[in-house]
């Protein structure tokens, strides 16, 4: 698939907030409930740095294949061009911060 500017039409959150975007970097916030998830993509040029806020998040990555808990507190960064997809790892909502840089932001949806 082609690589899209934004993709907030392709997944449906709970809330979701922009607290910093300037060119290469930018620092989104996302609200998920148990039931939602942000689909299978990659990023060609940046990297996606997860902070867990309240909740608990699970991250599904490719390439290689791992499996990722994270809790209040807890950080991980996807590299460049790794397949993940992410989902809510409780029975509550998940609220985390996604830092992601430094370059230029692509997402790249996967089937």
């Amino acid at each position: 698939m082609e690589p899209l500017k934004d993709a907030s039409h392709l997944y449906e959150v709970e809330r979701r907030a922009c607290h910093l975007e300037r060119p290469g970097f930018r620092i989104n916030e996302l609200q998920i409930s148990p039931t939602q998830n942000v689909p299978w993509h990659y990023h060609s040029n940046i990297r996606d740095t997860f902070y867990v806020i309240e909740g608990h998040l699970r991250i599904f990555l490719r390439e290689p294949k791992e499996e990722v808990r994270l809790g209040p507190g807890d950080i991980y960064p996807v590299e460049p061009r790794r397949p993940h997809l992410v989902t809510n790892g409780g029975d509550c909502s998940t609220t985390f911060l996604v830092l992601q840089g430094v370059g230029e932001y692509d997402y790249v949806p996967l089937v």
